[in-house]
């Protein structure tokens, strides 16, 4: 019934225009900056009630959940931080392996004085998120993936093989003093290829993105995370040799990128799998298919399992 209801407002929700620009905050989120046992952590904090963290991707910051965070806030209390090296927060040297990643977010949430929360995540968000799970079971209650793969588990040997992925081995000075200056350049690649129709991801968001990733050290940070891989495809396969996740995961894949390859990933690390494909959409959920995403995560996180 799950699966059909989502069918149903992901079709209903295709068919309206996505409203793909950057969103202020509602009105009444706070920022902290959560000084954590690593980097100070740009963090925005609103509603009121069970406590909700989303986590960011590449090519984006938690700017991108703005819409989802208005919604989640009638009833939650919504934390939407910037990761480490990314957005508005500090960039370190190191630790942009997700396993101390996943510390950072249990130190912000600790901050908060927030024990248990349900988590939902996207791209490199992903990957943090799962280190979170799987290091810190019991704080997590309900688990939304959105369209990425995990390093080390899965399917992931055949999904790195694909010429699409030469990011993830792209990095070091050369490719920094490339892309310098460039930074639009290199973050259209991704915002157009991996859309359904590069026109979703509007100017305007495009525009506010590639100021936050042209801030000193930014892509410096931002190719550590993907230089990091290697360490977190150890750590994965520890994780999963400890066991699976065993609270309920939505695996989120748009239609026209990891579509029903996210599900398959998550069974993988997880027992208890719901599999939900975004019509017409890309990579980008929260900018093609915006509409049908938040109804898909909130019919989720409202289901009673």
């Amino acid at each position: 019934m799950l699966r059909i209801l989502l069918g149903v407002l992901g079709a209903l929700a295709a068919a309206l225009p996505a409203a793909a620009q950057v969103k202020p905050f509602p009105t009444g989120f706070r920022i902290q900056e959560i000084q954590t046992t690593g980097p100070t952590i740009h963090t925005r904090v609103g509603g009121k009630g069970p406590a909700v963290v989303l986590l960011h991707g590449y090519g984006e910051t938690g700017d991108m959940w703005a819409p989802l965070a208005a919604e989640l806030a009638r009833d939650h209390t919504v934390v939407v931080p910037d990761l480490r090296g990314m957005g508005l927060s500090s960039r370190p040297a190191g630790g942009y392996d997700k396993k101390t990643q996943g510390k950072d977010i249990a130190d912000v949430l600790d901050a908060l004085k927030i024990g248990k929360t349900d988590l939902v995540t996207h791209d490199i968000g992903n990957m943090v998120g799962y280190a979170f799970a799987a290091e810190y079971p019991g704080r997590v209650i309900r688990f939304v993936l959105m369209d990425a793969p995990l390093p080390g588990v899965g399917p992931w040997d055949e999904i790195v093989r694909s010429k699409a992925l030469w990011h993830f081995s792209f990095q070091g000075p050369d490719a920094e003093r490339l892309v310098a200056g460039r930074e639009r350049i290199y973050l259209d690649r991704f915002w157009n290829e991996f859309s359904a129709d590069p026109r979703s991801f509007s100017e305007a968001s495009r525009r506010h993105y590639a100021r936050l990733y042209a801030q000193p050290g930014a892509m410096h940070a931002g190719f550590n995370q993907f230089a990091a891989f290697d360490q977190d495809a150890i750590d994965n396969k520890a994780f999963v040799a400890k066991g699976k996740l065993t609270m309920p995961v939505l695996a989120v894949g748009g239609e026209k990128s990891f579509g029903p390859t996210m599900a398959v990933v998550m069974r993988a690390v997880a027992t208890d799998v719901t599999e939900v494909v975004i019509p017409s959409s890309g990579h980008w959920l929260m900018e093609e298919q915006p509409r049908a995403t938040i109804a898909a995560i909130r019919t989720f996180l409202d289901s009673k399992r």
